[in-house]
């Protein structure tokens, strides 16, 4: 990994100290002061530990010289305390190499789930219904809150397709990497024969966009009202509410019907529309970033088969990072801390690596 240059740690802390000295004059505009305090706050961890690590370095020096000392025994404190250092410092190193990497500005916001039966009919649609409980529970388990945005129903129970926000601070970061194809191996319950049927659903993870960060011109939508309908064309209730938006630059279309207010169905839409084109644009950034390099984790396509559920085996693989884990049970019930933690660090090792690529 890279050293990071004495410079650079210093013009961190000097601009730290800058910001810090502007917020205390009294005299900034509510719109600058706000601006100054968010640089602030972002820029502080990073300065703490680009502090840390100047100041390892000095001890490393001084111990250093120590290590020549004519004092036998002072020389083998300084050799036992510089390996401590050393340790020390290459951690705090490694931290400020991770908090200096080009940051998502999509990590912070929230998320849109969308689950899809895929191949394996009925046992798809109840496969889907498994992953939409898995990613409620998570969800429950990190006191997020999760609202179901809309729904279509399989007729075994499960879904043909299912849409969830996810509201919390950082629910992105933690769940961008659950895009793609989901395998399942287990023995459905319609099967006399006990044989073991693969099936699939594909995920995809869309950050929430905030009015500020994509901009819709209501002139550039088509929005169609009707009377919504259930599965058989059973009527969901008697009023035209159900509303079909066409976002007619990009083609996307967005329909929503699941509560029984117009004005609620369009806001729901609107949401989703504004995640999907704020994805579209950061696909496009990212392709045009990437040039011929390709995260192993986080490539996000969406057609990727990234892991398989082995009910027979009770065990989940990421097949991204040859990761298995003898706990099915558990991390269907939510528990995914283990599985997450293990794809944010090995996306961290990647980009780390790239900067001595």
């Amino acid at each position: 990994m890279t050293s990071i240059p004495a410079n650079r740690i210093a013009a961190i802390e000097a601009r730290r100290d800058e910001l810090q000295s502007l917020m205390a004059t009294g005299d900034l505009s509510g719109d600058r002061f706000a601006h100054v305090s968010k640089e602030y706050a972002e820029l502080e961890p990073v300065a703490a530990v680009a502090g840390e690590v100047r100041r390892l370095r000095a001890e490393a020096e001084s111990l250093q010289h120590m290590t020549h000392d004519a004092d036998e025994e002072l020389r083998a404190m300084a050799s036992e305390e510089l390996h401590e250092n050393a340790v020390a410092l290459a951690a705090a190193e490694r931290r400020l190499a991770l908090a200096l990497l080009p940051r998502d500005a999509a990590d912070e916001h929230s998320a849109i789930l969308e689950i899809r039966a895929g191949v394996g009919g009925d046992e798809a649609g109840l496969f889907a219904g498994d992953l939409l409980r898995m990613y409620q529970r998570y969800a429950d388990h990190r006191g997020w809150r999760t609202e179901l945005m809309s729904a279509s129903a399989s007729e075994a129970g499960g879904f043909k397709e299912v849409v969830l926000s996810v509201e919390g601070k950082g629910v992105f970061a933690r769940l961008k990497f659950e895009s793609g194809v989901h395998r399942v191996q287990r023995v459905p319950v319609t099967e006399a024969g006990g044989r073991i049927h693969t099936s699939a659903a594909t995920v995809a993870v869309l950050p929430e966009a905030e009015e500020a960060d994509v901009h819709i011109d209501d002139r550039d939508l088509r929005i169609d009202i009707y009377r919504s309908s259930g599965p058989g064309g059973q009527s969901v209730n008697t009023t035209d509410s159900a509303v079909r938006i066409v976002h007619i630059p990009t083609g996307l279309v967005v329909i929503q019907q699941d509560e029984k207010s117009q004005h609620k169905n369009k806001a729901k839409a609107l949401k989703v529309l504004r995640a999907r084109l704020y994805e579209m644009e950061r696909e496009r950034l990212h392709a045009e970033r990437a040039g011929a390099r390709k995260s192993m984790v986080g490539s996000g396509d969406r057609s990727e088969r990234i892991r398989t559920y082995n009910f027979p085996q009770g065990r989940v693989t990421d097949h991204r990072i040859n990761l298995t884990l003898h706990r099915l049970p558990e991390i269907l019930e939510g528990e995914m801390d283990d599985l997450l933690g293990a794809l944010i660090a090995q996306d961290e090792a990647d980009r780390l690596a790239s900067l001595d690529g």
